[in-house]
């Protein structure tokens, strides 16, 4: 299981905007707020990535870059991204090997992708995981609390 102060995995994956997004091009530049969350357009998951929306100026401003992943291919991530405006990348895990090479545990005896949020610091440390399938919006305020603490 991974733990706080362990290296985050590497690995890259497309985005949104069609790019392939590599964690290892962001040490040394911004801390990685990491969600992994179950599906595009689900209550929950709609309100996590509506929450990290309205907060993302202040995310920023802590000096964090966000990025939500799902098994969701690209397309359901357009979607998804255009119908709630997000600022920021959705990353398409559709095979889920980041999910298991993150060790992020399904939820409701195995039915359901979990939900799990890390905070990376810009060194690619891992200084912060929480992991709550109902609880989707504390993931943001939780994360943001965590970023306070670090330096930018």
């Amino acid at each position: 299981m991974l733990k706080i102060g362990d290296q985050a995995p590497d690995f890259s994956l497309k985005s949104t905007n069609g790019s392939t997004f590599s964690l290892s091009k962001q040490k040394g530049q911004k801390a990685i707020v990491l969600y992994f969350y179950p599906k595009d357009d689900t209550p929950g998951c709609t309100a996590e990535a509506c929450s990290f929306r309205d907060q993302y100026e202040d995310f920023k401003d802590l000096g964090a870059e966000v990025i939500g992943i799902s098994s969701d291919s690209e397309a359901s991530h357009q979607k998804f991204t255009q119908k709630h405006r997000l600022p920021f990348e959705l990353l398409a895990d559709t095979d889920g090997k980041v999910r298991k090479l993150y060790e992020v545990p399904r939820a409701l005896l195995g039915l359901l992708p979990g939900r799990v949020t890390f905070v990376i610091d810009k060194e690619g440390v891992i200084q912060y995981i929480f992991n709550s399938l109902s609880g989707a919006t504390d993931h943001v305020s939780n994360a943001k609390k965590m970023l306070q603490g670090l330096p930018k």
